[in-house]
């Protein structure tokens, strides 16, 4: 489970693609020791990402992780079925978490911005290996409906689930959370109650908004924003603005080969998840995989060429300058995070 805050005024996201970056190599951001690992900054945009339930150490964690491996398997045979709990040490690694420790040139190479190019809809990889997939292959095809459903709850059999969440940001509770739900409030709390951990710093984060509109307005950023501009036109991307307009545009691609919908005005204002992209046009789906790695790969080069260096200064001395006006704010923040 992971909140997700991005402070980037460029309006919904429509696939955790366009929510994850590939590991930076630069110097950490000023800001990164009191918003968490998840704090990254570049490319005009500011994120914090934080897993609820994500304080403590590894092995706390780790005792966690068992704990909750114990709770689903004692709920599943109450329903009536068989889960073996299975110990986290022995979970064979993402290929999600592969691909985005990979240095920005290289995963753009192979997976453009990770948006059309990484089926997020589906789980990360299945290991043979993993108890609970032979059990469930075992069953007949209506019995493992009713074991995805006791496992799963509403969300069984909808892989990546799209879920809008309302303008005022309470999203709806799921009536039945299916024992992976049960056991994740059980060990880690309700969602609900790590999220308010979050609104009360609610005018530190309109602070660090303003300060990305610093950033992006200060002089510096706004002409290497207009030479990145003038890289990608010559390399036969023109009208191309703002930064994050590449992204944006291979978002809206997919948008349209999937049926997703925008969010209306006055309406949800964030989408969660992603579809799977199993009944896409596999032709136009191979096609904008390939132009997107192209995109990305240009787009790259010409942020390395034009743009990433004078957005780092900018952003190094703007981001100084906010931690010395904030900082007893910034240090209840990391403090209240790392007592989660």
């Amino acid at each position: 489970m992971v909140a997700l805050l991005a402070l980037a005024g460029c309006g919904a996201v429509n696939s955790p693609g366009a929510d994850k970056k590939p590991v930076e190599s630069d110097d950490k951001s000023p800001l990164a020791e009191y918003m968490g690992e998840g704090f990254s900054n570049g490319g005009g945009m500011m994120r914090i990402t934080r897993a609820v339930g994500g304080g403590g150490s590894d092995e706390e964690q780790l005792a966690k992780q068992r704990k909750l491996e114990d709770s689903v398997a004692a709920c599943m045979k109450a329903a009536g079925f068989e889960y073996v709990a299975v110990p986290p040490e022995s979970n064979p690694k993402s290929k999600f978490d592969e691909a985005f420790n990979l240095p920005p040139d290289k995963f753009a190479e192979q997976y453009g911005y990770g948006i059309s190019t990484i089926d997020w809809g589906k789980p990360a990889g299945e290991d043979e290996s993993d108890p609970n997939a032979k059990i469930r292959k075992a069953l007949s095809p209506n019995a493992q409906k009713a074991y995805d459903k006791a496992l799963n709850g509403e969300l069984a059999g909808k892989g990546g689930v799209v879920q809008a969440v309302p303008a005022d940001g309470k999203r709806p509770a799921l009536k039945d959370m299916g024992c992976r739900g049960k056991a994740g409030e059980e060990v880690f709390g309700k969602g609900d109650d790590k999220m308010d951990d979050f609104s009360k710093f609610e005018s530190l984060f309109k602070d660090l908004e303003a300060l990305r509109k610093r950033v992006d307005s200060d002089q510096r950023v706004v002409d290497a924003t207009s030479a990145w501009s003038d890289c990608m036109a010559d390399a036969g991307h023109s009208g191309l603005k703002k930064i994050d307009d590449p992204r944006n545009q291979i978002s809206a691609e997919l948008d349209e080969l999937t049926g997703t919908k925008k969010p209306q005005k006055g309406g949800p204002s964030v989408v969660i998840g992603a579809p799977s992209l199993d009944k896409v046009d596999a032709a136009k789906l191979a096609d904008l995989r390939k132009k997107e790695i192209e995109l990305a790969k240009t787009d790259q080069g010409c942020k390395a060429k034009t743009y990433d260096a004078p957005y780092k200064q900018a952003s190094t001395e703007h981001e100084k300058e906010f931690v010395t006006q904030h900082k007893a704010e910034l240090e209840q923040y990391r403090d209240t995070m790392a007592e989660r």
